[in-house]
């Protein structure tokens, strides 16, 4: 395998090892802060990303300084001088780049350092894993700049993993979460020392490689679909229909076979 995507301005990628591969917001001089560019470079990456056969993705910023720092303030201008339609379009280009990276079929792991603010921190909550160094600083700013939370899809990914009074108050605020308080409330899956913070990514990333890429991917469509309806009744259909879907392929009876045998399977992903 050898996932190639053409030269970004605002990002950069590699297969950094067969099936894992590495999204670098790639604006370290600005703390890799988000431009109208950037969106569309994200959905753009997530289009060629989706059938590429990795079985994991990385995304973190180029840089000591920061994951992401929000939308780059000196092209704020660009924003308020758009007309509604012109400003409509281009949320929904913003939108649809972070949600691509989102839907991705396979498990995206945010390794986050320093700030994620505004469309930063939307940029992670997309991510199905996220990982945070302690020098994290977790804000959704968009009122401190007369936006809204309804913003990037973090009104709805922020509330289902904190609950709705947290995201409220994190959201009325715009106030800093620190690492400590991100792990503690569930915003992040754990807190790991900054200079291994690429490497646990790795390891973990390791670890979902090694299983049947049908099964991850099934699994990753039941967590994301099941979350998004309010019918218990349909969520046991999906994962029923899911399940039933994964042993038609090659990849169970081989690990059947290879659990028999005791020795580790040779997932092929057909």
């Amino acid at each position: 395998m050898n996932v190639e995507l053409p030269e970004f301005e605002t990002l950069s990628f590699a297969e950094a090892e067969p099936g894992i591969g590495v999204l670098r917001m790639n604006r370290p001089d600005r703390m890799n802060s988000q431009t109208v560019a950037m969106f569309g470079e994200y959905l753009q990456a997530a289009r060629l990303l989706r059938d590429s056969g990795l079985r994991a993705l990385i995304v973190t910023g180029t840089g000591s300084r920061a994951f992401c720092a929000g939308f780059d303030l000196d092209e704020i201008s660009v924003i308020t001088e758009m007309g509604v339609r012109e400003f409509l379009k281009f949320q929904e280009t913003a939108t649809g780049g972070i949600q691509g990276i989102r839907h991705l079929p396979f498990p995206v792991i945010a390794a986050i350092h320093g700030p994620a603010t505004g469309g930063g921190l939307a940029l992670a909550l997309a991510a199905d894993i996220r990982l945070a160094a302690p020098t994290v600083k977790l804000s959704a700013a968009f009122v401190k700049v007369g936006l809204s939370i309804g913003e990037l899809g973090t009104s709805v990914n922020l509330s289902r993993l904190v609950g709705p009074a947290m995201a409220a108050e994190i959201g009325y605020t715009g106030r800093i979460v620190t690492a400590e308080e991100a792990e503690r409330i569930g915003l992040v899956n754990r807190i790991v020392p900054s200079e291994t913070l690429l490497d646990e990514a790795f390891d973990m990333a390791r670890l979902i490689a090694k299983n049947s890429p049908g099964g991850v991917r099934m699994s990753k469509r039941a967590i994301q679909r099941n979350a998004e309806i309010g019918s218990y009744e349909a969520a046991l259909e999906l994962e029923n229909r899911g399940q039933a879907l994964l042993t038609r392929t090659d990849d169970m009876p081989e690990a059947l076979a290879a659990f028999k045998d005791k020795r580790e399977p040779m997932f092929t992903g057909r």
